[in-house]
């Protein structure tokens, strides 16, 4: 492999809090290495275009504490082609990149790959996305804060649960993953959780409304997005028949999930990402993840981070159960 000169670096799919603190330790690093650093605007859709511009010690002071992605991001259905792909490595020789640092989740591995396989471009992959559901770390860029904005959006959401005397069913992201729901579950004191990783049963949920309310009759139940009986709002039509002397509300978090400064957690966690891959690819890795497995930060295959199957343990859900009323 020829002497690193030059790195690119992009942002893709959702973006998510500690995206612009990864960039901010990629960016300095690097330059405190000898490079240059090179911005790739919109992710891979801006590669395609040519939307490369290089990046300065300057260009990411005070961006630490920003949310989203200076960068920008978006979706690009033409780099799902070869005659895109082809576009874009095309691009990245004209500026003499010899490597990309790729900060999002796994379609952005997954294009990461593409790109290492067919075109031998090193790649290096951070995992930048709310849900937590990269395999191959335990925490990714932006799941903490994330976190944080769900609990504080539900503990306001109780206020007006409690003084109505309402159930409200709250939804959280999170797709194929449970993680956002049942931890902020946990974090937020919710009477129950209703996750992709654990079939619903709509009658035994309206049981169990009715043996904690105890009279009170207000309660938290956080559903994912992805649960196999529906969102919030299909939950709370298909609770309804159950607990008709209950006054029902639902609430969808949404994108307010995805925004705002990172927590202190996220900070850290992307800047310690973002020189470790500078590290790798200087020493001439690619074709590598980075993730945090306890307290260190460990390396596997990308492939892997596309490729490997996670799901929440029980132990959330015992821990939340065991908090429970029953009967």
């Amino acid at each position: 492999m020829n002497e690193m000169k030059r790195i690119g670096v992009l942002t893709s799919g959702g973006d998510s809090p500690g995206m612009n603190a990864c960039i901010r330790a990629v960016v300095k690093s690097a330059i405190g290495k000898g490079l240059k650093v090179f911005g790739i605007e919109d992710g891979y859709k801006g590669m395609i275009e040519n939307r490369i511009k290089e990046l300065s010690y300057t260009d990411v002071n005070n961006i630490i504490h920003l949310g989203g992605t200076i960068l920008g991001t978006a979706r690009s259905d033409a780099f799902r082609t070869l005659e895109g792909r082809q576009k874009a490595v095309s691009n990245l020789k004209s500026h003499q990149i010899d490597a990309l640092v790729l900060i999002g989740g796994d379609g952005t591995f997954a294009g990461g790959m593409d790109l290492t396989t067919e075109f031998d471009v090193p790649v290096i992959g951070l995992p930048g996305t709310i849900d937590n559901d990269i395999y191959g770390t335990d925490f990714t860029i932006g799941y903490d804060t994330c976190l944080n904005t769900v609990v504080e959006a539900v503990d306001k959401i109780r206020d007006t649960a409690s003084s109505h005397h309402r159930v409200f069913f709250v939804e959280v992201m999170g797709r194929a993953s449970g993680y956002i729901a049942l931890n902020s579950a946990i974090a937020s004191g919710a009477e129950s959780v209703l996750i992709p990783e654990t079939i619903t049963d709509i009658p035994l949920l309206a049981k169990e409304i009715k043996d904690q309310n105890k009279g009170i009759r207000s309660s938290i139940i956080i559903v994912a997005e992805g649960d196999d009986e529906g969102g919030a709002q299909e939950i709370m039509a298909k609770v309804k028949p159950h607990l008709e002397e209950y006054d029902l509300r639902y609430s969808v978090l949404g994108h307010i999930q995805r925004g705002g400064s990172p927590s202190a957690f996220d900070r850290i966690l992307a800047t310690r990402m973002g020189v470790k891959a500078v590290e790798l690819l200087v020493e001439g890795k690619k074709s590598l993840m980075i993730g945090q497995i306890g307290r260190d930060l460990a390396t596997r295959n990308i492939l892997e981070g596309t490729t490997g199957t996670i799901s929440n343990d029980d132990s959330g859900i015992h821990l939340l159960e065991s908090l429970l009323t029953k009967g």
